[in-house]
Parts: C-alpha cells; sequence; structure tokens
C-alpha cells in the first residue's frame, strides 16, 4: 500500500489526511511514477480552501519528480527508468504521495545535472519564472522590476534571471530577515512592505517615475500600492492572490492611473504547447544546472507533516522553495 494525502471537504489546513491507497498498473497514456520528491506550492492552499473548486474526495499538490517504474499502452515520451519531474494542474493534482498513476503527456524528463529534489522545488516555480521573465514583457537592460514576495520561492528565481538580463530588482518582504535572503539573491532595494509604503519607496527609488513591470504575487492587500508604483503604460501582472483576490474595479482606474496594462497570467496557457513548454524547461533547467541560478530548498517536510506544511505556508514562515522528501 502507497500513502497520499487528501482532503474530502475544503477548509483549513486540518482538512488534510493521511491515507492508504493501492496503486495499480498503469493505463492507456499513464505510467505509475515513484517520487523521491513532491513540491509544497502555495497553490496547493487554492485547491484545499475550494478558491480552486474540484470534485471531492481529492488529491493534493500538482507538482512532483521521481522514477518511472512502469509506462501504459500508447506512452512514448518516457520509459521505464526515466527520472522525470511535473508541474500541471487538475491533470497533475495527486502529487503528495509516495507513488502514483499520473499522464505520461505532462512529464519532463530531467537532465543528469538536476536532482529530483531540486526539481520537486523548481519544476513549477521554474517553468513560472520561465514565463515571467521571458514571454511577459520585451525586457530591455536597464528596466525595473517591483517584485512582490521576493524571498519566496518564484521571488528568489525571478530576481536571479532579472540579474542575468540586466534589470533593476525591487524587492519587497515582511522582515529583515526575508530582506538579507532577497538581497543575497539579486534585489538591488527591498522594501519591507511591514513598516514601509511601498509604492512612495518604489517612487523615491525610481527618482519619482515609477517600475516597468510590478510581479504581484500577493494580490488583494498590494493591488492598488502595485498600480501606484508603475510608471506611466507600465505593466502590472497579476500571479497570485496570496493575501486573496482582488475585488472587481473600474477599468478607467488603468487610464486614470497612466494608461496602465494588466494581465493575470496562469503557467498552463504558457505550457500547453509542448514545444514551447521544452524550450521554457530548457532555459530554466540550462540555467540552473550551469549555476547561474541557484535554488533554494529552505524547508524539507515529510509527507506526513502535510498539515504542518500548509500552516508554515500560509503564516509565510516559508523563504524560497518547500518540499516533501519521500
Amino acid at each position: 500500500m502507497e500513502q497520499t494525502i487528501r482532503f474530502h471537504e475544503t477548509g483549513g489546513p486540518e482538512v488534510l489526511r493521511r491515507e492508504e491507497v493501492l496503486v495499480g498498473e498503469p493505463g492507456p497514456g499513464q505510467v505509475r511514477l515513484r517520487h523521491e520528491a513532491v513540491g509544497l506550492n502555495f497553490a496547493d492552499t487554492y485547491f484545499r480552501n475550494g478558491t480552486y473548486p474540484i470534485p471531492l474526495p481529492a488529491g493534493m499538490g500538482v507538482e512532483g519528480a521521481g522514477i518511472v517504474e512502469a509506462v501504459g499502452p500508447g506512452v512514448t515520451n518516457v520509459t521505464e527508468g526515466d527520472r522525470v519531474t511535473y508541474t500541471g494542474f487538475l491533470n497533475t493534482l495527486g502529487a503528495y504521495s509516495t507513488a502514483r498513476l499520473i499522464p505520461a503527456e505532462p512529464l519532463i524528463k530531467l537532465p543528469d545535472g538536476i536532482s529530483c529534489e531540486t526539481a520537486a522545488a523548481m519544476t513549477m516555480r521554474g517553468l513560472t519564472s520561465a514565463y515571467l521573465m521571458r514571454r511577459i514583457h520585451p525586457f530591455q537592460k536597464g528596466d525595473t522590476v517591483l517584485l512582490h514576495a521576493a524571498a519566496g520561492g518564484v521571488g528568489l528565481i525571478v530576481s536571479q534571471w532579472a540579474k542575468l538580463l540586466g534589470l533593476t530588482v525591487i524587492g519587497t518582504v515582511s522582515s529583515e530577515a526575508k530582506a538579507e535572503v532577497a538581497r543575497a539573491h539579486g534585489c538591488d532595494h527591498v522594501i519591507n512592505y511591514s513598516h514601509e509604503d511601498v509604492a512612495k519607496r518604489a517612487r523615491e527609488l525610481t527618482d519619482g517615475l515609477g517600475v516597468n513591470v510590478v510581479f504581484d504575487s500577493v494580490g488583494k492587500n498590494t493591488f492598488m500600492a502595485s498600480l501606484d508604483s508603475l510608471k506611466r503604460r507600465g505593466l502590472m501582472v497579476c500571479v497570485g492572490t496570496a493575501s486573496g483576490t482582488i475585488p472587481p474595479f473600474d477599468p478607467q482606474l488603468l487610464a486614470m492611473k497612466g494608461s496602465l496594462y494588466l494581465t493575470r497570467p496562469a503557467l498552463a496557457d504558457y505550457i500547453a504547447d509542448p514545444a514551447e513548454k521544452a524550450e521554457l524547461a530548457g532555459e530554466i533547467f540550462g540555467h540552473v544546472a550551469a549555476g547561474r541560478i541557484k535554488i533554494e530548498i529552505n524547508q524539507r517536510y515529510a509527507l506526513e507533516d502535510a498539515v504542518q506544511a500548509h500552516r508554515d505556508l500560509e503564516s509565510r514562515k516559508t523563504t524560497g522553495s518547500s518540499v516533501f522528501v519521500i
């Protein structure tokens, strides 16, 4: 019997249950995958609390890495024994497990220089960072980015990648400890939003002009400050809603604040095309394998500690990436 984490009702971390399951043989288009590590992402909490509605009961987690144990009929992209990683949405839900059946389509073969633990810590965050840096905006050397949650998993990757592109990075954090982490990973300036006015400081740091792009993963609590930090015709990228969803607003607001642009992208739409997914994965894995971008795994949990892991995540106790070690 294998171990898995499931939930039968939406709610707080306490709804997560550890259960025993029998994993059978893979069907057409499937593989049986034995996990070595599983990613812990803030998006997991959206499934658990009902922000992302799904039929219940359901598995938890959408990212993991391990070894292919068996392949079903029609599978051609991977073979038994391959080291693979994956991330996705409904088609990969159920990652919090020791082993599982999963469609073969989302699986990505791991290059030799990337361990399963590193892959579980970076596949979702890395692909998210890749589309943010390579698809969202035509960045030019010297552009300035305001990056919320700069000490988080995506934040640390984006800040390092931004420095490779010659960008100036202003990161926001909630504590001095997180500020030190952000600075160590490429942030040129750090704003501690627990006692500093984000928009005011962003304006001061850009000589009153504002930033070219804001990457906002916080949502409700930072939305207006993010808009007020942008230069004329700047781009607001809403990449998450950690503090809650953004309330409805009149689009006229964007015109009033400088003909701003706004987008709410989703990773699924940037990896839907296999060729584009392979290109983005190749870029981030290449940077990591070469040491140009470092993946910080600062929290490791056992699968049975899923409730505590979610509590830590939602209380913002974590920095960098978190994984379940199987």
